[in-house]
């Protein structure tokens, strides 16, 4: 396996920041509470990426991160950016091989993904894809779109044994609801570890990489198991991601997949986590705090924006989650910045 680095890590940086945890006040929501208790979430990210040499240690431990990194694509810009060094670096024209297991998952936005194996496929806000060692692909951002990509990057022999035994197939790379069951959180402890760690070897690192891995395995347990009755929730799954901004009518999209409400309700819990309006609530708040983060919208615009019908309801449900206005959140945002 071949050595990234000289002995130092590599690091870009745009801005200097810590990843700061909020955790929301869910005791008086103004929507459906009789299912799971929606995860905390993260202030966005800023951009970074680091490398780092494999360490002698990643043979006690199994595995180890070798590069991890978060971009957030605006539409229309130039992609891949053209920091990352030539091992790493790529063109849609050429593709690449990498000689590690990478895990991307993208958090809004769409694209495309293209290997030898599995053709070109799209990529939609809460898939993840893996990139097998020595198979060749591209990737990208819709121009239309962008995306927020998370990637990590990972060695060791659980790897190699996990490839070895057909964890990881060329023919399943692509793992859709990633967001639903926390791999959004996993990236993001990730982050936070990287960004505040010291130097040297961190096995913290190993057990983040490692669930990495595990939420991936049971999302391709999760997409095997659609035949036995989840090809309805995956559907309902893609349609929410797609029209959370729009009017939404539950029942209805039960009826029109051919389901029972009860049953659609049930199951969506069951193998989401969320209730089927508690999902549409999550991504609306997700969506409004990447737009209050990064654009100057007035509350007014955000909320028709995400799904709500005011800024006094997108308020309510933002500050009863996250414990304060969305306009004191923007304003500590930027002071942190």
């Amino acid at each position: 396996m071949k050595n990234h680095g000289t002995g130092l890590a590599r690091l870009f940086l745009k801005k200097k920041s810590r990843t700061r945890w909020d955790t929301p006040d869910l005791s008086r929501l103004p929507f459906d509470t009789n299912s799971v208790i929606l995860p905390p979430m993260p202030v966005p990210n800023r951009d970074y990426f680091r490398y780092f040499p494999i360490s002698p240690e990643t043979e006690h431990w199994g595995l180890a991160i070798t590069g991890a990194g978060f971009a957030s694509i605006a539409a229309g810009t130039r992609y891949p950016p053209r920091q990352h060094p030539t091992d790493h670096y790529f063109d849609w024209k050429h593709g690449r091989t990498l000689d590690a297991l990478q895990v991307l998952l993208v958090t809004a936005g769409s694209g495309e993904l293209e290997t030898r194996d599995g053709g070109r496929q799209r990529i939609d806000a809460g898939t993840a894809f893996i990139l097998l060692p020595h198979k060749w692909h591209r990737y990208r951002p819709e121009p239309q779109t962008g995306w927020d990509e998370n990637w990590v990057e990972m060695s060791g022999p659980i790897v190699e044994k996990l490839l070895a035994a057909g964890v990881f197939a060329p023919e399943s790379i692509l793992r859709p609801g990633g967001v639903a069951i926390g791999l959004d959180e996993a990236f993001q402890e990730v982050h936070r570890t990287i960004r505040e760690g010291t130097a040297g070897f961190d096995p913290e690192l190993s057990a983040a990489a490692l669930k990495i891995l595990a939420l991936c395995v049971r999302l391709d347990s999760k997409r095997a198991d659609y035949s036995a009755g989840g090809a309805s929730i995956h559907k309902a799954e893609q349609y929410l991601s797609a029209h959370h901004g729009e009017p939404v009518n539950i029942q209805a999209l039960a009826k029109r997949l051919g389901v029972g409400y009860s049953h659609f309700r049930r199951e969506f819990r069951t193998r989401t986590g969320f209730s089927p309006w508690q999902y549409v609530i999550h991504l609306r708040l997700r969506r409004a705090r990447r737009l209050l983060a990064s654009s100057d919208m007035s509350l007014d615009e955000v909320a028709t924006s995400v799904g709500f019908n005011s800024a006094f309801h997108l308020s309510l449900a933002f500050k009863r989650a996250y414990g304060q206005p969305p306009s004191h959140w923007r304003r500590a945002m930027r002071g942190s910045s």
